[in-house]
């Protein structure tokens, strides 16, 4: 592996983008990371056109709420930086895999079996006034499907961004710790319950580091704040 230079994991920005330029401006990262609910205002390529050769995402629940974040997401110019459900090998040879969205009951909430074992079959159930451009609705392009799942689970990865956490986090979920033992990353970054707990004393149990990234917060590939979260002081 080539020598390690930062990496910024950037916490969900619903639509402000100022500070994550600032960021890369000032610290020269390899790779900038956004964890999901990026909400851009204008295609994402134009919001953040400065670093659109740096940038990797994934989408979060808020990028498919309305027409227009989907289409400034999903359409944009840089849609296929968004790692959902793959992995990609940074700069410096750090492999970086991705699971965005969200666990839903009406697809899946785990441990409970899967409604929908894809967006496919789930299309296939979805009232043809209702599918959004030939899949499910909209809101599903938003949510976790078992099949992504299983196909990360057979490939191996240094770091696991995902939107939902795991199960350190009051509001996380057993099934990210198992894809990220599959992946065999040493750490995970998530976004989404826009707080930063301190999850340390539970890394040996978990078996790999894991991050929580405030709103609008960014740290380092540490774990090193960089930017506060906005709500940070408030969950201490």
């Amino acid at each position: 592996m080539a020598e390690r230079r930062t990496i910024l994991f950037c916490g969900d920005p619903h639509g402000r983008f100022d500070h994550i330029l600032q960021a890369a401006q000032r610290f020269k990262p390899i790779a900038v990371i956004l964890l999901g609910d990026l909400e851009p205002v204008r295609p994402l390529h134009v919001e953040l056109e400065a670093i659109r050769d740096r940038l990797w995402f994934i989408h979060g629940n808020h990028d498919t709420g309305s027409q227009t974040a989907f289409e400034n997401v999903f359409d944009s110019e840089l849609a296929d930086r968004n790692i959902h459900g793959h992995v990609v090998t940074l700069p410096d040879g750090t492999r970086l895999a991705g699971l965005g969205g969200v666990f839903r009951a009406s697809v899946w909430s785990p441990p409970a079996s899967p409604i929908h074992d894809s967006a496919e079959t789930h299309a296939r159930h979805t009232p043809r006034q209702d599918r959004w451009r030939s899949g499910p609705a909209r809101r599903h392009w938003g949510s976790i499907y078992p099949d992504v799942v299983k196909r990360l689970r057979n490939e191996r990865a240094d770091i696991l961004i995902t939107h939902e956490a795991p199960s350190c986090h009051p509001h996380g979920w057993g099934t990210i710790d198992n894809l990220a033992r599959a992946l065999g990353v040493r750490s995970a970054f998530h976004g989404h319950h826009h707080d930063s707990p301190n999850y340390r004393p539970l890394w040996p149990t978990l078996h790999f580091r894991v991050f929580g990234v405030g709103l609008r917060g960014i740290l380092d590939h540490e774990g090193n704040v960089l930017v506060p979260g906005e709500h940070d002081a408030a969950h201490r």
